[in-house]
């Protein structure tokens, strides 16, 4: 296991992507994101990445340096085209639309189709909520078949992530952010790598077997090799159980369809399509009661009395906090299987040993 202070970490992801062809701007957007979800404590949607955004940039599923088309205008919506770009710079500034428009308006709706991978969708959750609005994010990946429906063995979801975000004058915000499955499959790639290991409900195979095994979504791999989910002949599991799969088709169709970008079908190039919604609490709420029921209601649940001994009942977004402090303080554990795969791939775009050697020095 690597430890490596977050700094060091964001420059040198900064910088393998300018190697491979992004700006200075869109280079520090993709460092800033991938460690920004590794200090939250979702690996999976950290550095481990880096191997297989480069991969789809070399092979050109992603685009590097995009700027949004706009395909539709009105004042308070927006349907705006990635055009493959990478989602950390999509994301971004479909996010800075949607906040402009719902400071003006007082609501807006933004509709994100053909972006690269959005990456950790609780990230915009909570630029709306810096800005001081709630917001909801409905995502999908409609080439990214990896989920069984309840009492499916086939695959038919993507992960289909959902984000809300609340804003807390003066202090951290609420933030939900989760995939509709059991796990995110980046969480199955990290498991692979030496990582925390899954749950062993995470997975179901062809036959309805149900493990936490990785070679179920991956098939056979080299360790130090690269990760295909569409080798493997299992498939990730919807979380709760019917309630949950019915919560990931709904996400699948309000990301995918109604955004452009389409729900899931085999064959469909990769992608992600983002859904957000955008409310003023200003706006609506001129009186100022909503921020202070929060207030009033997080104190409430957090008096619940926890069912294990010196349990603790934690409000969303707790877990990520907490970690944040941690890691950035000590340090972000990276596996040295993923360590090992990630400088193979900067090697790959032209980083050096010496560039390398001063991130763990």
């Amino acid at each position: 296991m690597t430890s490596i202070r977050a700094d060091k970490l964001i420059d040198f992801v900064c910088d393998v992507f300018i190697k491979a062809g992004c700006s200075e701007i869109e280079g520090r957007h993709m460092g800033e994101s991938l460690v920004g979800a590794n200090l939250a404590g979702h690996d999976s949607h950290g550095v481990v990445r880096v191997p297989r955004y480069l991969q789809w940039l070399a092979e050109g599923d992603f685009i590097a340096n995009q700027s949004l088309k706009t395909v539709i205008d009105t004042p308070s919506m927006a349907v705006v085209d990635g055009q493959y770009g990478f989602g950390q710079s999509m994301a971004r500034q479909a996010v800075a639309i949607g906040i402009e428009r719902a400071k003006a308006h007082g609501l807006s709706v933004v509709a994100l189709r053909n972006s690269g991978h959005v990456g950790r969708v609780g990230e915009w959750a909570e630029l709306a909520a810096e800005a001081g609005l709630v917001s909801t994010h409905y995502v999908n990946a409609p080439a990214s078949l990896l989920v069984a429906p309840y009492g499916a063995v086939d695959r038919r979801f993507s992960t289909a992530p959902y984000s809300v975000g609340i804003p807390r004058p003066g202090k951290d915000p609420l933030i939900l952010d989760f995939a509709t499955s059991v796990v995110a499959e980046g969480k199955v790639l990290v498991a692979s790598q030496g990582g925390k290991a899954l749950p062993g409900n995470a997975l179901v195979g062809r036959d309805g077997a149900i493990s936490g095994d990785p070679h179920f979504l991956y098939g056979d791999y080299e360790q130090s090799g690269p990760r295909d989910y569409r080798q493997g002949q299992g498939a990730l599991r919807a979380m709760g159980d019917h309630k949950g799969s019915g919560l990931a088709f709904m996400v699948e169709l309000l990301g995918g369809s109604l955004t452009g970008t389409g729900a899931p079908l085999e064959g469909r190039r990769w992608a992600n399509g983002m859904l957000s919604m955008y409310i003023d609490p200003a706006k609506i709420d001129p009186d100022g009661f909503f921020p202070q029921d929060v207030e009033r209601y997080l104190e409430f649940y957090k008096t619940a009395r926890p069912i294990e001994p010196n349990g603790e009942v934690l409000h969303p977004g707790e877990p990520e906090l907490r970690t944040r402090k941690t890691r950035l303080a000590d340090g972000i554990p990276i596996s040295d299987e993923t360590w090992g795969a990630i400088m193979a791939a900067a090697k790959g775009v032209g980083i050096d040993d010496a560039r390398i050697a001063k991130v763990t020095a």
